[in-house]
């Protein structure tokens, strides 16, 4: 990939393609940091098969914003408008300090924003989370903005492929991918094992990637982006799915059991696909990214792909100190790399995401 970029720049006439490269990262939560066994105990489930879901999901702690309890001491299920305005209210909270943290990092402010490009899937909001956000942070309102919307765990690296092109034609100027999931806000509270599956597994979480393609200046230290792969596994299209629940009167999120099977049976088509014409192969990958999708979803990527757990070490922790956190997962992980400091100049990462459709999503980078 470096040679065929190096041999097109040495063409007379021509000038070097602009290449994305993700220079910055951080993240935020909110909420209160709680449990698994703790969490049993506040809903008051005593069923065995609903505990071991909870206990057997190799995670220790999440953050969640749950109802207070009544006079009862009961907490009562949310109805659709108030976990909307929960949405709205942890996603704007959560998105301001992973955005703030991030630009700190590559010492930015939000003047020296240009695009700025917001991931969501718990919840809908028009004006866009963009919009709010923008106005919330008092960011120029010239400022060139889109919204990813509903596109679920995947969608993380669906913006990255959007705002790595809008990078690439503007060379030297910033953008941010800034997921914010308030999964809080998609909780049921029943005694079905639907809910239970869920109600497991997500987390409240917030990342924000900036990427700068490289222009006049020196190129900044980072990661570029080379290439993208997608796969939508179509006779599995309902397997992750949010939608409405007539006898709850509002949204709620459905996981089919077989998922991390779908998903790990279909790893290898689509990161062969990634690799394709690169000249590499999956042992030249130095770095992977995985979403933290569940305990299940990893074991089945890790052995499909011939994966080690040291591998897949940062998408583990995430998993085990936050659960799912949605679509900014892998960028918690990639929090997690960057601070590891182990990567070297000419490393190869691949970056994994998957989601509702049911959908694989990869990116191939280079240090």
């Amino acid at each position: 990939m470096t040679a065929i970029l190096e041999r097109l720049s040495a063409l007379p006439g021509v000038l070097p393609p602009a290449i994305s490269r993700m220079v910055g990262v951080g993240t935020a939560v909110t909420g209160t940091s709680i449990s698994q066994t703790a969490l049993l105990d506040l809903f008051g489930i005593d069923d065995p098969k609903v505990r071991s879901i909870y206990l057997n999901s190799a995670i220790d702690q999440r953050r969640l914003t749950l109802p207070e309890p009544d006079a009862t001491g009961v907490r009562r299920p949310e109805p659709q408008g108030a976990l909307l305005a929960k949405h709205k209210r942890l996603a704007i909270e959560m998105g301001a300090q992973a955005l703030t943290a991030c630009l700190k990092t590559i010492d930015a402010s939000l003047s020296d924003l240009r695009h700025l490009c917001c991931v969501t899937s718990t919840g809908f909001l028009t004006p866009g989370l963009s919009a709010l956000m923008i106005k919330e942070l008092g960011i120029d309102p010239h400022c060139s903005r889109s919204d990813i919307v509903g596109m679920g765990c995947n969608a993380g690296l669906n913006a990255l492929n959007v705002v790595a092109g809008w990078s690439a034609a503007h060379p030297g100027e910033l953008g941010v991918i800034l997921c914010t999931e308030a999964c809080s806000a998609a909780y049921a509270l029943d005694d079905t094992m639907r809910t239970a599956v869920v109600n497991s597994l997500f987390g409240d979480g917030a990342a924000a990637l900036a990427l700068i393609s490289d222009g006049a200046q020196e190129p900044r230290p980072g990661p570029r982006i080379l290439k993208f792969a997608s796969f939508l596994i179509t006779e599995a299209i309902d397997a992750m799915r949010y939608d409405w629940d007539d006898d709850l009167a509002r949204f709620s999120f459905f996981l089919d059991p077989q998922i991390p099977y779908v998903v790990g049976a279909n790893a290898e088509t689509v990161v062969d696909r990634l690799l394709a014409g690169t000249g590499l192969r999956r042992s030249d990958i130095a770095h992977w990214l995985v979403h933290s999708g569940g305990k299940k979803v990893i074991d089945a990527v890790m052995v499909n792909l011939g994966l080690s757990r040291h591998d897949v070490r940062h998408t583990i922790q995430v998993l085990r100190d936050h659960g799912n956190v949605s679509s900014g997962s892998f960028l918690f992980s990639y929090e997690r790399l960057v601070e590891e400091g182990v990567t070297r100049p000419g490393d190869y990462g691949v970056l994994m995401t998957m989601g509702p459709g049911s959908t694989i999503e990869m990116a191939l980078v280079q240090w």
